[in-house]
């Protein structure tokens, strides 16, 4: 079969305009009836008539005696009522109200007659306390519209109107079909060997589709092979409403799906401006919709939620719920490329009275940007990108009163912010703290910028040998920010286990012609290296690597765990955590600068009681390289 590129490539709009005019797309699915109690969730296919009144007969709304309210009339504290035992009867909340009685007087404004009578001393009004039969509904009135995904709430109302079974919509079923002779289950392997991927787009689709009301069959992994491709699609052509392939709709060599779909029936798009999840492709085998979803896991969410969520609202008959959207600002310039419409993942932030989303990581590849996002900011296609403070719309991923309740960090990554962020939300689950990945000298230009909370920071002045004060001088006015020291830490070289090439030092980068990996330009390690460097006379551009960047602690360590680089200068505590050997450079100190305006806010001295609490030491201390001597000591006032 020829490989195919993206000829049909075509605008957001104009694949989703193709896709939701297949004829087997405009009406809704059929219904189908189920009892009631399992019914939750489900969308009804028509309108629900109460069977019944509720309640159906007359009740006492409370208990007390069931009186002819005429008998009462007159009854008062001075002029008392007293009713014969044949007067009146005792009933309990819910017993019908006996023939010939019109009225309820409660148990506690009843006087017992040694008799057996009883005295009144106010007048009963006819009908008081008591529920009209249909006072909640009346049997065939509606209670429920077609279209409306049914509650545990309605669940409740239905049975008790006599409803036992309602007509809903049918499930929309889809088949997941698993692409690619390197895809694995990862709940029926072990260790996963080198060259196999683990399976988790079907999980995360199955998962989506389940969430919006429809349900997913995952099938194994078909191979990268025509003939059992063409097998695997007949098959769930015929067996569901929607097929969808997971990777095979790029344009390499083993990206089948699209000409699979031409072969077959009909090729409505291949490649779509969307990023990420341009390797999209669409098309209709056997009457079936067929999505072909890109294989990085990024671009299968944000194409689940463009093609496969609308499709199932609409298969549901109802309408496609709006994005929770907030208005903010963009933290930092974000460059897009021109005639693609963008989904940039962003941290959120409540900061000095307005919103600010700061961008996360953008590969197509990287699930945990979406894990850690709290929203998306979409760049039309016409844009080049979103300048810093730009006015900007966010669609929420997370609930606003849990953005609002969280600080916002910008700057250095360390470890010890995962373990704060931890003992926050332990010790006050409605708060948070959440971090943004820049290096300690864009967050400190964030936070001078009005951009976040705090900062974490390292930055070496080589003129002084003091860390981040001459930065803040330079870049603060008096009193703009406090400096509190979170920790000193360990920075050295990240090397293989066992340090097989016998690094001693950073001269032993160039003379034994090793690969480095570096931290990103503006980092407190990559200053420190370039100082370390200096100070030892070695230039940066014979250093095998030098130039690949990554952007946190972890990322270093994994380069070198995974044989991409013979070294890389990290913390102590990174090393550890992948099992890999440390050569030691230098201690350094790692500081929070934060805005002044926040350190009498309770969230900030929540934050504040943590890091000085000795229970907070041993713990980051266990991780390995940190010394807490002065955790919580202010430096400066600014």
């Amino acid at each position: 079969m020829k490989r195919r590129r993206f000829l049909r490539k075509v605008s957001l709009a104009e694949a989703q305009k193709r896709l939701f005019s297949l004829p087997t797309v405009a009406e809704p699915l059929p219904a189908e009836e189920v009892p009631t109690p399992q019914a939750q969730g489900r969308v009804t296919a028509e309108p629900i008539f109460a069977a019944r009144s509720v309640p159906h007969y007359h009740c006492a709304a409370m208990d007390g005696i069931a009186v002819r309210a005429e008998e009462t009339f007159g009854a008062s504290e001075t002029n008392p009522v007293c009713l014969t035992p044949e007067q009146f009867v005792f009933v309990d909340t819910g017993d019908p109200l006996p023939a010939g009685y019109d009225a309820v007087i409660m148990i506690e404004e009843v006087q017992t007659l040694p008799e057996g009578g009883v005295e009144l001393i106010a007048a009963a009004r006819p009908w008081q306390h008591i529920r009209l039969a249909g006072e909640d509904l009346v049997a065939t009135e509606l209670l429920l519209a077609r279209g409306h995904r049914l509650r545990p709430v309605d669940i409740a109302a239905l049975l008790s109107c006599g409803v036992l079974r309602v007509k809903v919509r049918r499930k929309p079923r889809f088949a997941l079909i698993p692409t690619g002779s390197e895809i694995v289950d990862p709940l029926a392997t072990g260790e996963l060997e080198k060259g196999k991927i683990a399976d988790t787009n079907s999980y995360l689709l199955a998962g989506l589709i389940a969430e919006w009301g429809g349900e997913a069959q995952r099938q194994s992994s078909v191979p990268d092979d025509l003939t059992a491709l063409r097998e695997a699609l007949l098959q769930a052509a015929a067996e569901s409403d929607a097929v969808v392939f997971i990777a095979g709709s790029s344009a390499g060599r083993a990206d089948l799906v699209p000409a699979l779909l031409a072969d077959l029936g009909e090729l409505l798009v291949h490649g779509v401006d969307l990023m990420p999840g341009k390797p999209l492709s669409l098309g209709v085998v056997e009457k079936a919709p067929v999505i072909g979803v890109p294989g990085y896991p990024v671009s299968a969410y944000v194409v689940a939620e463009q093609f496969l969520k609308p499709l199932i609202y609409r298969w549901l008959g109802q309408a496609l719920p709006s994005p929770s959207t907030v208005e903010g600002v963009m933290g930092r310039r974000t460059a897009s490329k021109l005639g693609q419409e963008e989904f940039v993942r962003v941290k959120v932030g409540r900061v000095g009275g307005k919103l600010v989303a700061v961008p996360l990581a953008r590969g197509a590849g990287v699930l945990s940007s979406v894990v850690r996002a709290d929203g998306f900011v979409r760049i039309p296609t016409a844009s080049e990108g979103v300048e810093a403070g730009e006015p900007v719309s966010i669609e929420l991923l997370r609930p606003l009163a849990e953005i609002e309740g969280a600080l916002l960090a910008v700057g250095s990554h360390d470890l010890l912010l995962d373990l704060l962020a931890d003992e926050l939300r332990r010790r006050h689950p409605g708060w948070g703290l959440t971090s943004a990945h820049v290096g300690s000298l864009g967050g400190l230009v964030a936070l001078k910028r009005g951009e976040c909370h705090l900062a974490g920071t390292h930055l070496l002045d080589e003129t002084t040998g003091e860390y981040n004060l001459p930065y803040l001088r330079r870049l603060f006015g008096k009193g703009e920010v406090a400096l509190i020291n979170l920790c000193y830490r360990q920075q050295g070289l990240l090397v293989a286990p066992g340090n097989p090439q016998g690094i001693t030092s950073l001269t032993d980068l160039v003379e034994k012609d090793l690969t480095f990996i570096n931290r990103q330009r503006g980092s407190g390690t990559r200053m420190l290296l370039d100082y370390e460097l200096r100070r030892l006379g070695v230039e940066p551009e014979r250093i095998g690597g030098y130039e690949r960047e990554v952007y946190t602690h972890l990322a270093v360590a994994a380069a070198v765990a995974e044989g991409a680089a013979d070294a890389g200068l990290g913390i102590l505590a990174a090393a550890q955590a992948l099992g890999l050997d440390f050569v030691p450079v230098a201690e350094e100190r790692y500081d929070l600068a934060i805005r002044a305006d926040m350190l009498d806010t309770p969230l900030l001295q929540a934050l504040l009681a943590i890091i000085r609490d000795p229970s907070f030491q041993r713990r980051a201390e266990a991780l390995g390289g940190y010394d807490l001597r002065e955790r919580g000591k202010v430096l400066t006032d600014g």
